[in-house]
């Protein structure tokens, strides 16, 4: 098992494609279809003495064209089987547009999120400029579910369902005595490294989990994928089935290994409970106000696709509020009616909280 890091400054930097080469050849994600990332892929597959039409199986864990780009091109060049959740697979084989290709879904949405029209302009002018070439061609996919399992490269993969980010988003969990035989047999290289699972304990759970849960960054929610319906409530259990798996070692869509990666879900949940805080502060402050206006007081000044990702974090919350009865939506106007609800009570509880919760009980 080998990854090949691909350059990204449009999205949340650096991706990562990871290469099974055993028995058979697969990817799990492709990277964007951008003309440079194209070349960066093909180079560093070639240093592994592999060719776009040597893939037999491509493996998406999201629709998102930094993961899902170049999946159409390497299946026109290989015949490769691409596998994505059922329910992101209408934007990998194009049947449906993403938002930025949707003029009535944009409009619905910048409505709802009381985007003034300077704001849309600018978003709208990002989307065109990097519109070319950024989802490439639309590819035959074969639909996953959770709990399917699936063999690429000689790794036997189960797709575990974490949506939030996206709806389809989906982690594969594998073996990690399995994967360290491969990684045991890779050569290092200038453009793909080998990966170190890290443990060899024949119990050890891997997981190749896309953009649920990064190093660096708390994946967007609410800008990210504009067709959940409650996204934060779906990205939090999907946090918490990260934890309750426990784990030992996360491999993400962008940027290094994660050693922890229940530990890294739960800072992630933390935070969200933080902002959801933070929200709710704002909207006192305020008085009723827009995902647009919250996310000024949240994150400043806005540019680019975080004109995007800004408000439609905030709405994430305001929605996840108004769904508890702690806020009131109107139009697009939240109004915050029960300022002093316990945030915790809004989320689930990982399993050690349950467990300090079950101790106190007695």
């Amino acid at each position: 098992m080998n990854r090949i890091q691909l350059g990204n400054t449009v999205f949340e930097g650096a991706n990562n494609v990871y290469l099974l080469d055993g028995p058979t050849t697969g990817l799990v994600d492709t990277g964007v279809a951008f003309p440079h990332v194209r070349d960066e892929l093909r180079s560093g597959l070639a240093d592994h003495g592999v060719a776009f039409g040597d893939i037999d199986d491509v493996v998406v864990t999201h629709w998102h064209p930094d993961h899902a780009g170049l999946g159409g091109e390497i299946q026109a060049a290989s015949g490769a089987d691409v596998f994505v959740h059922a329910a992101d697979a209408p934007l990998v084989d194009g049947s449906v547009p993403p938002l930025m290709a949707d003029p009535d879904l944009q409009r619905k949405t910048f409505e709802a999120w009381g985007l003034p029209d300077d704001a849309r302009a600018e978003l709208t002018e990002f989307f065109a400029s990097v519109s070319v070439d950024l989802s490439g061609s639309p590819a035959d996919v074969t639909e996953l579910s959770d709990g399917d399992e699936l063999t690429v490269g000689g790794v036997d993969l189960e797709a575990v369902h974490l949506p939030g980010h996206t709806a389809g988003l989906t982690g594969f969990a594998f073996d990690v005595a399995e994967a360290d035989e491969a990684a045991a047999a890779a050569e290092t290289t200038e453009a793909g490294e080998a990966v170190e699972a890290g443990t060899t304990d024949s119990a050890a759970e891997g997981l190749f989990a896309g953009d649920a849960v990064l190093p660096t960054y708390t994946p967007n929610v609410g800008g990210a994928d504009v067709r959940l319906d409650e996204p934060l409530a779906a990205y939090a259990r999907s946090l918490v089935r990260v934890i309750e798996r426990d784990f030992a070692v996360a491999y993400p869509g962008h940027r290094d290994r994660i050693d922890e990666p229940a530990v890294r879900a739960a800072a992630i949940l933390d935070h969200h409970r933080t902002r959801t805080r933070r929200v709710m502060d704002v909207l006192d402050d305020l008085g009723p106000a827009t995902p647009w206006e919250v996310s000024a007081e949240l994150f400043g000044a806005l540019n680019e696709i975080h004109i995007l990702h800004g408000p439609g974090e905030a709405f994430a919350h305001l929605d996840h509020i108004a769904t508890a009865g702690v806020a009131e939506r109107d139009g697009d106007r939240y109004r915050l009616v029960d300022p002093d609800v316990d945030v915790n009570s809004l989320f689930p509880a990982t399993p050690l909280e349950r467990t300090d919760l079950d101790a106190g009980d007695g």
